[in-house]
């Protein structure tokens, strides 16, 4: 890890810690439960040797998810909390329609009672 530095102790994030005490988790709970569902009744001896197994299966499987997991994890970009979004202020009005300015329509203008608009019906 780049911001790792000489003499410290890792984050847990980023330390091997996190990853083997999830996995330990759910290996302990893989072994109960099939200690517990595998034996049939409480008359029957416990099967210790499918709880190992299923308890072997869980540490590994999820140590394999949680390792890459966590090899994936990225900071993000000092840029990315800057407020460089889209329609951060709520001063300004979003624009209307696709390559709208974001302003009102110009007013209309008001002249002499003989200037005609030459759009507008008579």
């Amino acid at each position: 890890m780049a911001d790792q530095q000489p003499g410290k102790p890792r984050k847990l994030r980023t330390s091997v810690k996190g990853p083997l005490m999830f996995s330990a988790f759910w290996a302990v709970l893989a072994f109960v439960s099939v200690l517990i569902f595998a034996s049939g009744g409480s008359a029957k001896s416990p099967r210790f040797d499918l709880a190992f197994t299923g308890a072997g299966i869980a540490f590994i499987v999820t140590l394999v998810i949680a390792a890459m997991l966590s090899m994936s994890y990225k900071e993000n970009a000092e840029h990315l909390g800057k407020g460089s979004g889209v329609n951060l202020s709520s001063a300004k009005k979003p624009s209307h329609g696709f390559g709208g300015s974001g302003t009102p329509n110009p007013p209309a203008s008001h002249g002499a009672p003989d200037d005609k608009d030459p759009h507008q019906a008579p």
